[in-house]
């Protein structure tokens, strides 16, 4: 049974992201390699490779920040360590991400962005360690909802 779907859709939308970058990213080093056409004095096969490199690099990124949050989902548990820093340089990046599409590419880039900035976010904030699963049994043992302390015994008449 799926209690937090967040973590799932996360992990898609991440994944999907990851694609995405990747394959945007190499289609812009094809064309920038087809034009042969120099920007500014750089040399055309550089600006390519760059191109790719970084499409690779940004979609592994990505796709490892969909792992944690695969994990997450799977575990059904908080990321710690290396995964929470991770997942949080993503919503990072993704708040940048957004502020320059606003700009550059306009208010739906910039909407897309703040959405998987808000589901990482979510996703952070849903698994924050301290709540119980719901079928966690009280320290009490019982079950009941007791307290995990027992009542001091009662005083005694003289």
């Amino acid at each position: 049974m799926v209690r937090r779907p967040v973590a799932w859709i996360v992990a898609v939308v991440l994944f999907a992201e990851a694609l995405g970058v990747a394959a945007l990213n190499w289609f812009l080093g094809v064309v920038v390699d087809r034009q042969d056409m120099s920007l500014a004095g750089l040399d055309p096969d550089v600006m390519s490779v760059s191109s790719k490199a970084g499409g690779v690099v940004f979609g592994l990124y990505f796709a490892l920040c969909g792992l944690v949050a695969l994990l997450v989902a799977l575990r059904d548990r908080a990321p710690a360590g290396f995964g929470r820093v991770l997942l949080i340089s993503a919503a990072v990046v993704h708040g940048l991400l957004g502020a320059f599409t606003w700009g550059l590419v306009g208010w739906t880039a910039f909407l897309l962005m703040v959405v998987v900035l808000g589901l990482i976010v979510l996703l952070l904030m849903t698994y924050d360690g301290r709540a119980e699963p719901a079928d966690a049994v009280p320290a009490g043992g019982k079950g009941d909802g007791g307290s995990p302390v027992s009542p001091p015994p009662a005083p005694t008449a003289p």
